[in-house]
C-alpha cells in the first residue's frame, strides 16, 4: 500500500515538473548538439561529450574545456579557471539551503546537479499544492542533465557524419555569453556591474593580451565587484 503511495508522489512530482522544463529543453538541445559536434570536430569520440555532459555538467565550462584539453598541461591556471567560471554556484548554494532541507538522499545530487537553469526554477517556482518538493526538484534536476547530457552525444555522434566546413563554431559559446550579456542589460535600469566587466576586459586584454587575460580578468572583476559592493547596492544592482 505504502509503496503505491510513493509511486504516485513520484509520478505526481514527475507531472508537475516535466512542463517547468520544456524551455530548458530547447536551449539544451540546440546547445548541446552544437557542443558535441564542436568536439568531435576537434578530434574527440562522442564519448567524450558524453561523459563530460555527465560528470562536469557546466555548459560553459565544458565549451572551455576543449581548448584546455588541447593546449599544454598547465594544471594550477586550469583550477582557477575552473573556480572562476563556476564560482557563482557558491551562491546559488547558499540560497538554496532552506530549499534542500529535509530532501533526504535526494540532497546529495540536487547539490552535484544544479546548473543556472535548475537552480532558476527551483528557486523562483511554487511548488504546486499536493506535490513533494524534494521529488519535484529531484526531477528538475534530473530532466535538465538528461536534456544536456542526451544533445551533448547526439551531437557527438552526429560530428562524424559531418562534412561542411565547421569553422567558427566555438563561437557558439561566445554568442551565449553574449546575449546573457544583452539580457542582463536589458533588465537592469543600472549598468555599474557591466561597466566593471567591460572595463577590466579591456584593461586586462591590452596588459595581459588575448592569450592570458581570461583569467586576470575574473580576478579583477571580481575584487572590483567586492570593492564597489556597497555603492552597487546603493543603486539597486543587487538584491
Amino acid at each position: 500500500m505504502q509503496k503505491e503511495k510513493d509511486k504516485k508522489k513520484i509520478a505526481k512530482a514527475l507531472k508537475a515538473a516535466f512542463p517547468k522544463t520544456l524551455p530548458i529543453l530547447a536551449g539544451f538541445g540546440f546547445l548541446g548538439i552544437t557542443y558535441g559536434i564542436f568536439m568531435r570536430v576537434s578530434g574527440f569520440s562522442f564519448v567524450y561529450p558524453m561523459l563530460m555532459s555527465l560528470l562536469i555538467f557546466g555548459g560553459s565550462l565544458e565549451f572551455v574545456a576543449v581548448s584546455l584539453l588541447l593546449s599544454k598541461f598547465a594544471p594550477f591556471q586550469t583550477l582557477l579557471m575552473v573556480l572562476m567560471i563556476q564560482a557563482r554556484h557558491l551562491f546559488y548554494g547558499i540560497s538554496m539551503l532552506e530549499k534542500y532541507k529535509g530532501t533526504g538522499w535526494k540532497k546529495f545530487y540536487l547539490i552535484f546537479g544544479m546548473c543556472d537553469e535548475s537552480f532558476s526554477i527551483n528557486y523562483s517556482t511554487d511548488v504546486p499544492e499536493g506535490v513533494d518538493a524534494g521529488w519535484f526538484m529531484f526531477f528538475v534536476t534530473a530532466l535538465d542533465q538528461f536534456y544536456w547530457v542526451a544533445s551533448a552525444t547526439i551531437g557527438g555522434l552526429l560530428g562524424s557524419l559531418i562534412t561542411f566546413n565547421t569553422e567558427g563554431l566555438d563561437f557558439a559559446m561566445t554568442a551565449l555569453f553574449v546575449v546573457i550579456f544583452l539580457e542582463q542589460w536589458m533588465k537592469d535600469k543600472q549598468h555599474m556591474t557591466a561597466y566593471i566587466g567591460l572595463g577590466m576586459s579591456v584593461i586586462c586584454l591590452i596588459i595581459f593580451g588575448a592569450d592570458s587575460f581570461l583569467i586576470p580578468t575574473m580576478a579583477c572583476i571580481v575584487v572590483g565587484l567586492t570593492l564597489l559592493r556597497k555603492p552597487i547596492e546603493k543603486r539597486g544592482e543587487w538584491k
